[in-house]
């Protein structure tokens, strides 16, 4: 598939759009209408590593996708690496690039390409380009009504198959979270802060007395 570039003005501070687009458990709040199927491939969703895989779309056919960070350098770049169809013989790339525009405003300008793996996968993204400009541009629109017009119910988000946060061991907030959403109680950079010392008394009240030597 031959290159597509294409470019939104979101009215928010690059750094916020920048860690809400690097967590790969909200990507399905603004692309969700042609990646079906989406899951995470990580547990963990933020960063360079996290990984998700899903289904595309397509016109002449359907594919199965796994991305992978590889590059997230805070807040100027995102850099997503590909593995598309049987066996991930074709390979893709996504460049999200964010520009601080003054204001509180931030420009971000994705590029997407793929490299087909056989002649076969080289026909059917013979007119991919045309479709994809199509659905990355309605992403982005997207992208910004989030933050622009924040929607009332909470955004989608996903998860890994099989996963149960209870079970698992935490990794602490990740910045990329909700934008619409409060931190829940008791999570986040303050959490704890509230709690109130535990009096001496009882502090002291299930501790064991060593006994008296007689003599």
């Amino acid at each position: 598939m031959r290159q597509v570039t294409v470019h939104t003005t979101i009215s928010a501070p690059r750094e916020q759009v920048f860690d809400f687009v690097a967590d790969l458990a909200g990507r399905p709040a603004y692309p969700d209408h042609y990646l079906r199927d989406y899951r995470l491939a990580r547990v963990n969703p933020y960063g360079k590593g996290a990984a998700a895989r899903f289904l595309l779309e397509a016109p002449l056919a359907k594919e199965r996708v796994e991305i992978r960070l590889t590059e997230v350098t805070r807040p100027r770049r995102i850099v997503e690496e590909a593995r598309i169809g049987r066996r991930g013989r074709s390979r893709g790339i996504a460049v999200y690039d964010f520009v601080d525009e003054g204001h509180g405003t931030t420009r971000v300008e994705l590029t997407t390409f793929s490299e087909p793996g056989s002649v076969l996968d080289a026909f059917k993204q013979r007119r991919v380009h045309r479709w994809m400009l199509r659905q990355t541009r309605i992403a982005l629109e997207r992208l910004r009504l989030i933050f622009e017009e924040p929607p009332e119910q909470p955004l989608k988000r996903a998860s890994i198959a099989g996963y149960e946060p209870l079970k698992a061991a935490r990794f602490g907030a990740h910045t990329g979270t909700d934008p619409t959403r409060r931190p829940r109680p008791g999570h986040g950079p303050t959490a704890g802060a509230h709690r109130q010392p535990q009096p001496a008394a009882l502090a002291g009240a299930d501790r064991t007395e060593p006994a008296a030597s007689e003599g």
